[in-house]
């Protein structure tokens, strides 16, 4: 029996060998297997209409060759699937019962799942740059998106088999230095001996030195010459600088430590200084970059905006014209080393959306510099995302006008979260009851970030993100404390008490299996997209049919195989939500 752990990818591969050897097919083919309509199937080939539309043929036709050549290969036996030729030329393929069972035999652990998705991407070494706060400013509200986000999608790679670099591209260079260590030197402050809330210290510092540069042009001119002096390597100011960025990352950490987030590089801007020269080199040698008004640009011939001819031309400017380096620089850089370094095949920005226009430009410019060079050009992505907005559909911030700090948010996630677990188990321990508000308020926070579309703004809402009701991390935490709890009154462990299963039988028995099945196209989905709310609208609709299975299938019933197989899909549930919301970076909980 077939156990396929993503079926739309081994239909994929089985239709495309298929097809190659039919002279109305031949190579190219793209069957495009995706989840169907339950009515119809549990996964559909779409891809017949678009080939007999480009071709000119009858898809009806093309469908039915491709169908009964799929019957004659036997490699999807009628045991397995049966297949059906519906409207104008799509496959549906229904799996059998006994399919279902073998499936929820062989995936029983967390560790059979990655073993059964790790060929999705495995091979691939890809690069994710997420989160990205600048040295001496607190990371604030804004920065839960790139962090949360990114931290998803590592997780997700590095399950479905690829070789994930972390790296935490901080803002650590720039004019702000200068006016901040001019601030530093101002008032002596003493950075071996900070407050108890340092980065808020140094954040107040700048402040106040960019005060002093907009109302003294002899102060101006001053943080001028701290900057060249930081430049030009002096020792005291690079002594300061470093001891920034040191005081920054330790307030950086305890957020990181609380999301449950790592890194295994922090390569900031400075890290690139050394290196920009040779971006400036290269590109001029090869004739992709040339001087404009003193500044160094890349046009793109023939693009609509960033071409040479466009209505409005957009260059990327790539070195400014006071000789200074700037983003495009220090990403270009950035681009090489990964390359060169870890040899990144797929590189993602976890980055606003405002950086749009920025990341195409870079794409375009290592389109055309790698291969003049001998590299292989990575697939840059750009993961973009949209604003957090407050209730009135502003940006969201402090009553002052400034940006809630993230630490803020998150401590008050938790607090509100205790008041609820108080109200409504007022007997349990208090520790415990500290212990179940932090995983749901930070869950809460994370889930709700990630369950929207990535590209759409969202409005924050702490009544929204607590509730037990709806696609809420609330809602799935309890759904996964009910089955663990189910599991104690039957007095077993989940995975025990399966021994003996049949394949499901009952409607939602089958609605359930099926549902499951979809787990590995679920993960496919997600990270074709790079769009985590895929996966969260998965699991909440995996909840849903648990409920649904629950209400209508009674478990602890007499017959030893009905009982097992029911027992087996409450644990096989139970360990599909429990491994999806551990890859969106969620902790469980068996009780709530």
């Amino acid at each position: 029996m077939e156990t396929w752990f993503n079926p739309p990818a081994a239909l994929e591969s089985i239709l495309r060998g298929i097809a190659a050897e039919l002279p109305v097919f031949g190579a190219g083919f793209d069957p495009d297997v995706r989840p169907a309509d339950p009515r119809h199937g549990d996964f559909q080939a779409n891809g017949v209409l678009p080939w007999a539309k480009a071709n000119r043929q009858n898809p009806r036709a093309l469908a039915t060759t491709l169908a009964e050549a799929l019957a004659k290969s036997g490699r999807v036996p009628p045991s397995v699937a049966a297949v059906e030729i519906a409207g104008p030329g799509f496959l549906n393929f229904r799996f059998s019962p006994e399919f279902l069972a073998a499936w929820l035999e062989r995936h029983g652990s967390s560790a059979a799942l990655e073993a059964g998705a790790s060929s999705e991407n495995a091979g691939r070494t890809v690069v994710v740059d997420f989160s990205s706060p600048n040295t001496a400013k607190q990371m604030h509200v804004g920065h839960i998106r790139s962090t949360v986000i990114g931290e998803a999608l590592c997780r997700l790679l590095a399950f479905t088999g690829a070789k994930v670099i972390r790296d935490n591209h901080i803002g650590d260079w720039g004019t702000q230095f200068g006016k901040l260590i001019l601030a530093i030197k101002r008032e002596g402050y003493n950075l071996d001996a900070p407050g108890p809330d340092p980065i808020a210290e140094l954040e107040s510092l700048y402040k106040r030195g960019d005060a002093l540069t907009k109302e003294s042009e002899a102060d101006l001119e001053n943080a001028r010459k701290e900057l060249v002096l930081l430049q030009n390597g002096d020792t005291d100011s690079l002594r300061i600088w470093k001891k920034i960025g040191e005081v920054s990352y330790r307030a950086f950490e305890e957020i990181y430590r609380t999301l449950g987030v790592t890194f295994d590089h922090v390569l900031g801007e400075s890290f690139y200084c050394d290196k920009v020269d040779r971006v400036y080199r290269e590109l001029r040698e090869l004739g992709i970059a040339e001087e404009s008004d003193g500044a160094l640009v890349v046009f793109h011939p023939g693009h609509p905006r960033f071409g040479r001819d466009a209505k409005h031309p957009q260059p990327f400017l790539i070195r400014k014209s006071d000789g200074a380096s700037n983003y495009a620089s220090t990403d270009l850089a950035t681009a090489l080393y990964r390359v060169e370094e870890w040899k990144a095949d797929m590189i993602l920005c976890v980055v606003g959306a405002p950086q749009a226009d920025h990341f195409e430009q870079l794409g375009l410019t290592l389109e055309r510099w790698f291969p003049a060079k001998g590299l292989p050009v990575p697939n840059l992505r750009h993961v973009a995302f949209g604003s957090v907005l407050g209730e009135d559909g502003k940006i969201i911030r402090t009553r002052s006008g400034e940006s809630i700090k993230l630490k803020d948010l998150l401590a008050e996630a938790v607090e509100r979260s205790l008041a609820v677990v108080r109200e409504k188990s007022p007997d349990m321990p208090a520790a415990q009851q500290a212990e179940i508000a932090r995983v749901i308020g930070l869950g809460a926070v994370r889930y709700a970030d990630l369950q929207q579309n990535r590209t759409s703004d969202y409005i924050f809402s702490w009544d929204r993100m607590l509730a037990l009701e709806g696609n809420t991390a609330p809602y799935l935490l309890y759904a996964v404390a009910r089955i663990h709890n189910i599991f104690r009154k039957m007095d077993l462990k989940p995975g025990e008490g399966t021994d003996g299963a049949s394949a499901p039988s009952t409607a939602t028995e089958l609605a359930l299996a099926r549902k499951l099945l979809q787990f590995g196209p679920s993960l496919r989905q997600t990270l074709s997209d790079l769009r985590p709310h895929a996966l969260c609208s998965y699991l909440y609709e995996l909840a849903g049919e648990f409920s649904a299975f629950y209400a209508a299938d009674r478990v602890m019933v007499d017959e030893p195989e009905v009982r097992a197989r029911r027992v087996l899909l409450a644990s096989r549930t139970l360990l599909v939500l429990e491994t999806g919301l551990g890859l969106l970076g969620l902790e469980t909980l068996d009780r709530m």
